[in-house]
């Protein structure tokens, strides 16, 4: 992992050397087989996350490499999104890549369903998980091309404030 202190401050602009330290030394518990890199199962090492069935998703997208592991740097990259100081454009971008699976700028109606069988498990029926997906396709795409553009996503979401909730402390 190297002296994670010593990363330049211009990998993350969020976190002053301080919050660097301790998130150091996070990572560094969370790595539980001294790898410098942090799996799936590691997160879910983590009794908050445990539960969670977007961990494997939020670890994708921190995966910037796409080696399948996330790395002290990514790990940083990716936990500035959340700041307090990060800006409510980045919260909102990292909202939506979690459902933009393919990470071609949308949200179609096959990404929205993967999504939310993640979140819904068997608590749904698939025909009535997809007639969810199917009415919300219709009320957020507004220009009618059958998919949910970023734009089209921060309409909604933005008025919900889902962005002031996407904040953890250091």
């Amino acid at each position: 992992m190297g002296n994670e202190a010593s990363y330049p401050a211009e990998m993350c602009s969020h976190f002053d050397q301080d919050e660097l330290r301790r998130l150091g030394k996070r990572f560094k518990k969370i790595d539980l087989d001294k790898s410098g890199a942090l799996s799936v199962e590691e997160f879910l090492s983590l009794p908050q996350l445990k539960q969670n069935p977007l961990v494997k998703r939020v670890v994708e997208i921190f995966d910037v490499d796409g080696d399948g592991v996330v790395d002290f740097r990514e790990f940083i990259m990716g936990a500035s999104q959340f700041s307090v100081k990060g800006a409510e454009e980045e919260k909102l971008r990292f909202a939506f890549r979690i459902y933009d699976i393919d990470n071609d700028g949308f949200i179609s109606n096959g990404e929205l369903f993967q999504v939310l069988k993640m979140m819904v498990g068997d608590n749904l029926k698939d025909w009535q998980l997809q007639q969810l997906v199917d009415k919300t396709i219709i009320v957020l795409d507004k220009d009618g091309d059958g998919r949910i553009s970023f734009e089209e996503f921060c309409n909604v979401v933005r008025g919900l404030e889902v962005h002031k909730k996407l904040v953890v402390m250091v």
